[in-house]
């Protein structure tokens, strides 16, 4: 997954990797388990393959004065955070891992504290510190923090490999979960299937109020219409009515 920025908003560019605990022996017919895995090995490995793949891939002299600058700079690899354990824990799942890191905006509204009308002062918990950090930039500094990270359209920020890519695990997802049925306790809660939010559902989980019940009278309300600051009136139900949307199109029975 990629993920470009960092806590502060700034430019950041940076992978997060999901790996199976475990692979399938071929020759065994069976899923293999592992309870240990090497660190210090899987980060070296893991820098010589991305490296490797920028050479190969790009054959310029910068790329490979960069792979050798890469090598000689790192040479204990580059991963240098890898989380030990369950990721994600079994009451939570993979999409809703992933999600957090993907879909989320690269700063949340509960997090800018104060807007003056030209500078911006917003907070966030500091990776190096692990204490919350302020900081108070130009409203356009702080607008150019946030648009870098709008990928381009049709940017994919996700890809599987190995046995999860899509056409590998068509070919072997049977035998997969065959051998993974043989294995106890493996992936509890790692399919919980999350559905799709409604407008209302996630305004409710990120404010802790129901956008459709009248604070004054405590009703649910419907929507009539629409009105954003930009756009002006972007959705009109008696404009809706007007038109005619509503009415059946099949043919009445006669009298």
């Amino acid at each position: 997954m990629l993920h470009t920025h960092g806590r502060n908003g700034q430019y950041h560019p940076h992978l997060h990797l999901l790996a199976t605990s475990g692979g399938y022996d071929d020759q065994e017919e069976r899923w293999e388990h592992l309870e240990y895995l090497p660190y210090a090995l899987l980060r070296r490995k893991w820098q010589w393959h991305l490296l490797t793949m920028l050479r190969r891939t790009l054959e310029t002299g910068a790329i490979n004065r960069l792979v050798d600058a890469c090598f000689t700079k790192y040479p204990n690899g580059l991963v240098t955070n890898v989380q030990k354990g369950q990721v994600p824990s079994q009451y939570q799942s993979v999409a809703r891992y992933g999600a957090k890191y993907v879909v989320s905006p690269p700063i949340a509204v509960r997090r800018i504290d104060r807007y003056d009308g030209q500078r911006v002062t917003y907070h966030y918990r500091s990776h190096r510190t692990e204490r919350v950090e302020h900081e108070t930039v130009a409203v356009d500094t702080f607008i150019g923090r946030m648009v870098q990270h709008t990928m381009p359209k049709g940017f994919k920020r996700i890809r599987y490999y190995g046995v999860q890519a899509p056409k590998t695990f068509a070919k072997v997802k049977g035998v997969i979960r065959a051998a993974l049925a043989k294995v106890e306790g493996v992936v509890k809660g790692a399919v919980k299937i999350i559905a799709r939010l409604t407008y209302r559902q996630r305004y409710e989980q990120s404010t802790g109020r129901d956008p459709f019940i009248c604070p004054h009278c405590g009703h649910e309300m419907g929507v009539w219409r629409i009105w954003h600051p930009t756009y002006g009136v972007i959705h009109d139900e008696g404009e809706v009515i007007k038109r005619g949307t509503y009415v059946s199109s099949a043919p009445r029975a006669g009298p």
